[in-house]
């Protein structure tokens, strides 16, 4: 079966502000939904300590028990945290902004690799130029799809080194790259908790929580998550989907991407509101209910790959002025 061999390019502005717009003036009252969600610093807390615990109970185990644990179980809390340091990134844990970066780099600890304040850097870009190759980091770079093709083996062992592809991706994202204060705070307070997990704990320790993150965003039902977001797989002129199934429950509605979107400054315990309170924008919307079904259609279909993404080289607000919607100006803050 004949497969796509370029992204979907497409003229005009991404499609979330002018529905962002229209959302508001349809229903003014979901401005309230704008806040924080201190109690987000509960489940970092939770999850860290999750973690910790779980590196101690399989610290003497064989490599295969450590391996199985963290594709069972810590992938779990680990996919949680980076939830925790995406809502970090949007400043919606706290009214200061610097006691957000402090919940990034907790929530960032039991990852071991120090991510969470360049993440931020990266994504903020992505809310305001979805789909411009240069800036955003989500999308793959052009030889990393055509390298993968549309063949299982191939689509597994992307996932599998998801996060080794996603570093790689921001090397062409030259203008937004920084290092600043926060940045090597990030990176000294990261060494600090892995030398400490490494000199009582020792390798194996460090082995499940590297494994339990590496499957967290990667050949793990949870991986698929990278799929529902933003590639054509339900319709070929549709960018973004939401995923309405049970694993937002444990997930902290990861899955209301629309939503998220479309409101980027509404936490997460507000978005399946944000829904209810504006139906007539989302029912219409194709969205996924089982990362299981798609991680493995991903897998199988030659029809869904790297390539099946929407690009565009708009860069500008086309059509819309960004100063009548408060909530998308968070997309240009800084720390």
């Amino acid at each position: 079966m004949a497969y796509q061999q370029d992204f979907t390019h497409v003229t005009g502005s991404e499609p979330h502000r002018l529905r962002t717009r229209q959302i508001l003036k349809a229903h003014p009252e979901v401005k309230k939904l704008i806040t924080k969600n201190p109690m987000t610093m509960v489940w970092i807390l939770a999850c860290v300590s999750l973690q910790i615990l779980m590196t101690y109970l399989v610290k003497d185990q064989a490599w295969y028990i450590i391996l199985a644990a963290a594709w069972c179980i810590g992938a779990f809390p680990s996919h949680t945290l980076f939830i925790c340091i995406h809502e970090a990134s949007h400043n919606l844990v706290f009214k200061k902004p610097s006691w957000n970066v402090y919940a990034g780099i907790i929530a960032n600890f039991p990852s071991l690799v120090p991510t969470a304040i360049s993440f931020k850097n990266y994504h903020l870009k992505h809310h305001a130029f979805q789909g411009v190759h240069e800036l955003d980091a989500d999308l793959p770079d052009k030889w990393e799809a055509k390298m993968i093709n549309n063949y299982a083996i191939g689509k597994a062992i992307w996932l599998l080194l998801f996060p080794i592809f996603q570093v790689i991706r921001t090397l062409r994202c030259l203008e937004l790259a920084v290092i600043d204060r926060w940045v090597l705070m990030n990176i000294f307070a990261q060494i600090a908790f892995d030398v400490v997990i490494w000199y009582f704990w020792g390798w194996s320790a460090l082995g499940y929580m590297g494994a339990s993150f590496m499957f967290s965003v990667g050949l793990h039902p949870l991986g698929a998550r990278w799929i529902q977001e933003h590639y054509l797989v339900l319709d070929k002129d549709q960018e973004t989907y939401s995923y309405y199934g049970g694993l937002n429950l444990i997930n902290m509605n990861v899955g209301y991407h629309n939503e998220h979107h479309d409101m980027p400054s509404v936490p997460w315990n507000n978005l399946p509101k944000l829904k209810a309170a504006a139906p007539e924008f989302y029912d219409d919307l194709k969205y996924h209910t089982s990362f299981v079904k798609l991680f493995f259609t991903f897998l199988f279909s030659q029809e869904v790959g790297l390539y099946s993404r929407i690009v565009r080289k708009e860069r500008g607000r086309v059509g819309l002025d960004d100063t009548s919607i408060p909530d998308i100006q968070m997309a240009e803050q800084k720390i």
